[in-house]
């Protein structure tokens, strides 16, 4: 089939190269336009806009889909079908219509669970044991079209949200070619998704990184891995932030009674309270600063007896 791929990051990257790969041919790729990043704020091409690049791929980077001129050059593609990934823009009813087998979604959750943009993270911070990828049929509702494949992935106990989302990136990359395969086959039929089940996943914030220690560790924990590497987990230490990778839920020291937000030097180890028990920092990153062990930072900080984390 000849497709134009509508995709941003590199998830959205994988999935184009095994597109690339396939028997179809990739006529244009839809991307979002450079973005500033880095210190310097220099302007960055998207991970698909590269890929397409290097492929020689005619590269489209409207500010809006509903941008003028975009519905007129994908008719003049004439794609039989438009793949998805993580596209970071609504495709609005005039372009949805284009396509003969439609706009094929990839969505990394097992949907109607975690529609939205943060599918990934949320269900690592919900704590669900199991998660997967969904290919569907685009229409307006958000997340709302039906069911072309599926596929399932375990969440293990110590994965983040990126972790996670590069094994779903590599394994939804096959169920896209291969939903494709079908379409053009004649052999799949779209199912429409189940009226239960229904579950939400916007995108997060940076509040929503702040981590409250007054909940449960196992709570503190699930948050702090969703939210890595994006968000990124924070908190407060003496008035500046102080971003946190993945904490240990199994302290080396077991019975330290310390209130939520506490600190407690070991001689090995960095325990903070929570609303359950402590938990054990991993690397943290001071503003400005690399990541480095916590039994690294607190040596250079010289935490005094009784501060806590989280103001």
């Amino acid at each position: 089939m000849r497709l134009v791929f509508a995709g941003t990051p590199e998830p959205a990257a994988t999935a184009l190269r095994a597109l690339l790969a396939s028997r179809h041919e990739v006529a244009a790729v839809l991307t979002r336009p450079d973005a500033r990043a880095g210190r310097g704020r220099t302007l960055v091409p998207s991970p698909a806009r590269q890929v397409a690049e290097e492929a020689g791929v005619e590269v489209l980077t409207p500010a809006s889909p509903r941008e003028a001129g975009v519905r007129e050059r994908l008719e003049q593609l004439a794609p039989d079908a438009c793949p998805v990934v993580a596209y970071g823009g609504l495709i609005p009813p005039p372009l949805l219509a284009i396509p003969r087998h439609g706009w094929v979604n990839l969505h990394f959750s097992l949907l109607p669970a975690w529609r939205g943009a943060a599918p990934v993270q949320r269900a690592v911070m919900a704590g669900d044991q199991i998660t997967g990828a969904t290919t569907f049929l685009l229409e307006e509702g958000l997340d709302t079209g039906p069911v072309l494949g599926t596929l399932t992935e375990p969440i293990g106990a110590t994965d983040t949200a990126g972790d996670l989302l590069g094994r779903l990136a590599e394994a939804g990359a096959g169920l896209l070619v291969a939903t494709l395969d079908g379409l053009e086959e004649g052999t799949l039929t779209a199912v429409p998704q189940p009226a239960e089940g229904i579950s939400h996943a916007p995108k997060l914030t940076v509040e929503d990184a702040r981590i409250d220690w007054s909940r449960p560790d196992y709570a503190v924990d699930r948050q702090i891995r969703g939210c890595t590497p994006a968000p990124g987990a924070w908190t407060l230490f003496r008035g500046e932030r102080l971003k946190l990778l993945p904490v240990s839920t199994e302290p080396e020291a077991t019975g330290a009674d310390l209130a939520p937000g506490e600190l407690q030097v070991q001689r090995r180890a960095i325990l903070v309270g929570t609303g359950t028990r402590p938990v054990r920092l991993g690397e943290v990153q001071a503003h400005g600063k690399r990541a480095m062990a916590a039994p690294d930072w607190a040596r250079g900080v010289r935490i005094d007896e009784g501060e806590v984390l989280g103001g």
